[in-house]
């Protein structure tokens, strides 16, 4: 089989920096005062295992009601100007001009964009004009990892072909402060926002192959994560009973994906995972069987940015990079769905 390798990895992230305290005192002005539990809750940020994260706003345009169509515009601003940025940093790593890449992979779901990112990108970066686009929405955290591995299978059929694949999130956009419940308090006390890019190509040789993908979705778990729509925007629905699943089923969801490519958990010699949140790192140690601590990188990428859903695990992915990735890794992470996404890297150091 031809495989695919990743020829670079660019990780950006927007300038405003808030501290988890101050992310603290910022929740609590602005929803403390209109949820009862808050100060029982507020617990969630100690123990979230972030020191910072960054934000695409300023912290002050958060203390004012937003409007759908204004947090809208600040997506559009904030996110193509990430975009273009990965994007020209991976391409470049990459030694490739973007009007040589043939086919555009764009991950998001935390904003609206029709025309969709990288054609509104055109204007900045010197695509082709006949660039392939393939725009994708809602697949959340895990679409780092299912937005990589489509990019791979786009590359894979055609041989030679470059493939540009981007991820942006903003998710501190969808925050309420006049209809605060427990999931506005959790996502306050968790997410940030960051993009990340990577250049595929088939048949050459990258820091790393993916030599295969699989995905699983259980059925009857729409309301453990996702989007729900509001008059001001997208609220968030997220289920505080993530960790205990993630532990209850990762080990079979994680057996399943890999015996059709002929492995099994103990073959692997790193599990590279989207950083949940610290209870969910805990929770993937537990039920992968790793040693508590294995994974370090999961917990220093939150500890730095926070949760920034799909182009997350694309932080860890990097960080193991620079370590010096072993020769079998899998790039995991879970997402609504509810749906687990995997591949398989393969390192020749």
């Amino acid at each position: 089989m031809n495989l695919v390798s990743i020829l670079s990895l660019a990780t950006v992230t927007p300038p405003h920096i808030l501290s988890q305290a101050e992310a603290l005192d910022t929740a609590r002005d602005l929803i403390g005062g209109n949820f009862a539990d808050f100060e029982r809750l507020s617990a969630v940020y100690a123990n979230a295992g972030i020191q910072h994260r960054q934000l695409a706003m300023p912290v002050d345009w958060y203390r004012s009601p937003r409007s759908f169509p204004e947090r809208t515009a600040a997506y559009l601003d904030v996110a193509l100007d990430l975009f273009v940025a990965a994007a020209q940093r991976a391409l470049a790593e990459a030694d490739v001009r973007p009007q040589d890449v043939h086919t555009i992979v764009t991950i998001s779901s935390t904003g609206i964009a029709t025309p969709s990112l990288e054609a509104r990108a055109m204007s900045r970066l010197p695509f082709r004009s006949d660039v392939a686009r393939v725009p994708v929405f809602g697949l959340g955290c895990a679409g780092g990892a299912s937005g990589l591995s489509l990019a791979s299978k786009l590359a894979r059929a055609t041989p030679g072909s470059t493939v540009l694949f981007v991820t942006v999130e903003l998710c501190s956009l969808a925050l309420r402060i006049d209809k605060a419940d427990k999931a506005d308090i959790i996502s306050t006390a968790l997410f940030g926002d960051g993009a990340a890019a990577c250049v595929l190509r088939s048949g050459e040789e990258g820091f790393v192959q993916i030599s295969g993908s699989a995905e699983k979705t259980w059925s009857d778990t729409l309301d453990i994560m996702g989007w729900q729509a509001e008059p001001t925007g997208l609220g968030v629905v997220l289920n505080r009973a993530i960790p205990i699943f993630a532990r209850r089923e990762m080990r079979q969801a994680m057996t399943e994906m890999l015996a059709p490519q002929g492995l099994s958990i103990e073959d692997v010699d790193q599990f590279i995972c989207h950083p949940g949140g610290a209870k969910v790192v805990d929770a993937i140690e537990a039920a992968l069987s790793l040693d508590q601590g294995a994974l370090a990188q999961e917990r220093e990428v939150l500890r730095d940015h926070g949760n920034m859903s799909a182009p997350t695990v694309l932080f860890v992915l990097d960080r193991y990079r620079q370590a010096g990735l072993p020769p079998l890794s899998v790039l995991n992470a879970l997402g609504p769905g509810f749906t687990a996404s995997s591949l398989t890297l393969r390192c020749a150091a």
